[in-house]
């Protein structure tokens, strides 16, 4: 079951111009620890500031500037975090489900702690791309069918698509719900029963709903490109990797 992107809010008080925040909220808000875990590791002497043991777990720091290492890890300072995904088959695009693994389980245990959602969804036996993030002002722009953000999938089909078939999908298909889809590009291969298709919405099923509708069936789907963002080629499936600063402001310039 998908659940709604809700928008995470931390506050951090602003002083001299830097971020000044407690060092167990810092790392509670990092997913590494709770607050009270947070002050039995600073007793026992396994968090360094700057290289120094502190012991003081109610310390004021500056995420930015100060060098935080826990366990041996440094700790990063994220405002947001923008994850993306090569997701496999068999997971369902939701923070929580009762029956069946979801997306956010292929993480580390304390990225798993964060308020982190799916940006978007792909259905349980497709595969590809997914965005994974808290920013909800941004994912809420992302998803707005205002924006019409490009979305590529390459696929394989059932039998060959037919001259016809295509430029019906291109040309915009009504789904078994009324609805009718905005154009498609349809890029083939040699033989017509696999290739690339662009769409700009994200309705339920749309492209399995699409080639439903022209007679054909989908048997393997995968995203490749989600509007800027194309699919990572060294990340393995299952595997993922924080967007760049650059992958973050070409996002938020949509």
């Amino acid at each position: 079951m998908f659940t709604s992107p809700e928008l995470c809010v931390r506050i951090i008080k602003k002083k001299k111009g830097g971020r000044i925040v407690r060092l167990d909220k810092f790392l509670s808000i990092s997913g590494v620890a709770t607050r009270r875990e947070a002050e039995k590791a600073a007793r026992a002497g396994r968090i360094l500031v700057n290289g120094l043991p502190e012991r003081d777990s109610a310390r004021q720091i500056d995420p930015v500037a100060d060098m935080v290492v826990f366990d041996g890890e440094k700790i990063e300072y994220h405002e947001n975090y923008y994850i993306m995904l090569n997701k496999p088959e068999g997971y369902v695009s939701a923070t929580a489900d009762r029956r069946e693994p979801t997306v956010l389980e292929l993480l580390p245990e304390r990225l798993q702690r964060l308020a982190l959602f799916p940006c978007g969804r792909l259905d349980k036996d497709t595969t590809g791309l997914l965005l994974l993030t808290d920013n909800g002002t941004l994912a809420h722009r992302l998803l707005s069918p205002r924006r019409q953000v490009e979305k590529k999938y390459r696929f394989v089909c059932q039998i060959p698509v037919s001259d016809e078939g295509k430029a019906a999908l291109e040309g915009g298909v009504v789904l078994d719900d009324g609805y009718r889809t905005l154009p498609a590009k349809l890029e083939l291969d040699a033989g017509r029963r696999s290739g690339i298709i662009t769409i700009h919405e994200g309705k339920y099923h749309q492209i399995k709903r699409m080639f439903g509708s022209i007679g054909n069936r989908i048997l393997c789907l995968e995203r490749i490109s989600f509007g800027p963002l194309s699919l990572d080629p060294a990340l393995p499936c299952g595997g993922w990797r924080y967007l760049s600063p650059d992958e973050v402001a070409q996002l938020e310039s949509l």
